[in-house]
């Protein structure tokens, strides 16, 4: 289990890293937890799109980077740039000021509840670009563990999702206060800049 816990635990912290952002289906999914409306479908609904991308990024990317071994040296250097990104774009956040705008009306049945989880999840190009690509392409360095590291990262969904839903209401006091906010992409940048530093110094297909 050893050899496994470096992939399992990176697919964790990187996936929660990529997916506590503040956006649009996080206001969607906090929303109806605090209505409490529909919480069991939208946060099932959320886990399982996000985590069928990470299977698809890590399946269909990682076998082509199989089939073309050079292509890992280069994706390593283009993920280690997207983390520093992603953290730089944190710490922006932090010093922005910025919090969760979870006001509006909801869903008024489970199907519109449903279609919009739906809509939030998949027509926003940045979930292809974090799940199908990136996520699949640093999965793609662990080699053979490469499964462990979409497990972690799908564990990261399956347990934010249910967690916001379900937790919005003791998370209500919060949302709306920006140092909440500032406090979390801060410790996502750090994470983040660890993840890029982890990347660059490991071997390839590990």
């Amino acid at each position: 289990m050893t050899s496994v816990t470096p992939a399992l635990v990176s697919g964790l912290l990187t996936g929660l890293s990529l997916i506590v952002a503040i956006g649009a289906q996080n206001a969607f999914v906090l929303r109806q937890g605090l209505a409490g409306k529909f919480v069991l479908p939208v946060a099932m609904v959320s886990a399982f799109l996000d985590a069928t991308l990470i299977v698809l990024g890590v399946a269909g990317l990682g076998a082509l980077l199989e089939s073309v071994p050079f292509l890992l040296g280069l994706v390593r250097w283009l993920g280690a740039g997207y983390l520093v990104w992603f953290g730089i774009a944190s710490l922006r956040r932090a010093n922005s000021g910025q919090s969760l705008d979870v006001t509006g009306l909801g869903p008024s049945t489970i199907r519109t509840a449903v279609i919009a989880t739906v809509t939030f999840s998949l027509l926003n190009p940045h979930v292809y670009l974090d799940t199908v690509v990136f996520l699949g392409a640093i999965a793609a360095q662990f080699g053979a563990n490469r499964w462990w590291f979409a497990l972690g990262a799908s564990v990261a969904s399956i347990t934010w999702f249910f967690g916001l839903a379900y937790g919005a209401k003791a998370l209500s006091p919060y949302v709306a206060n920006p140092r909440f906010w500032r406090v979390l992409d801060t410790v996502i940048a750090v994470i983040m800049f660890g993840l890029a530093l982890g990347l660059v110094l490991m071997p390839l297909g590990n």
